[in-house]
């Protein structure tokens, strides 16, 4: 049994990130905690949501996309049920998750990809499944291969090792002293050094803390 962790991107439509919140400033998507397929040609979504969560609710309702939907959360930090209609893109990625042989590891995360924001997702299957699954992928998504290994059911295999992109920014964190006390640089600082926003430097920077918290935790538990 293998687990692949893998950052889908594309460009142009359909892009089930920015379909509906991709154009504003305001608020964004940092994950999809869940979908799960319903009748007919439509399907269901938790998302989790950063920013201005009222305007979250008015672009919802201003979408031809969200069928159904509902905001709950506080401050700046929020989740979103919507159902949406399987069309285009979304509907042929989806169709792959339920035709092929692969278990999904919840939630996949919002991450910044070439042209745009993209998608990294965790599956386990067979080598056969995974690769399977890879080839399906429509025309105009790119795959980028972050980490296949083993899939050990007794330990937390996402939370074991770091990606690609969370190790460059890391390293960078390390050597500009964002770990120093006192600090010697500021996310601020790092998003411009690296290109991203700031939202996305902490966001990654809080998952990075949380798989190497969690990889040191469990040996001390055992």
């Amino acid at each position: 049994m293998r687990a692949a962790t893998v950052t889908l991107s594309w460009d142009g439509d359909g892009n089930p990130i920015g379909e509906i919140f991709g154009e504003s400033d305001a608020v964004s998507v940092d994950a999809i905690r869940y979908i799960n397929p319903v009748h007919g040609d439509r399907y269901v979504e938790l998302l989790e949501l950063r920013g201005d969560l009222e305007r979250a609710r008015t672009l919802l309702e201003a979408s031809e996309t969200a069928v159904e939907h509902d905001v709950a959360g506080h401050g700046d930090r929020g989740v979103a049920y919507v159902q949406c209609r399987t069309v285009g893109l979304v509907g042929d990625l989806l169709a792959i998750l339920w035709r092929r042989e692969i278990v999904v590891d919840w939630p996949l995360s919002a991450v910044d990809a070439a042209g745009g924001r993209g998608l990294e997702i965790t599956v386990i299957g067979t080598d056969r499944a995974i690769q399977r699954a890879a080839a399906d992928l429509p025309e105009g998504v790119d795959i980028d291969l972050q980490r296949l290994g083993p899939y050990d059911p007794d330990a937390d295999w996402s939370a074991a090792d770091l990606t690609a992109r969370q190790r460059e920014l890391f390293e960078v964190a390390v050597r500009e002293g964002y770990y120093e006390v006192p600090r010697e640089t500021t996310q601020r600082e790092l998003a411009a050094a690296l290109g991203l926003a700031t939202g996305t430097v902490g966001e990654h920077l809080r998952r990075i803390e949380s798989k190497l918290a969690g990889a040191y935790a469990t040996p001390l538990e055992s």
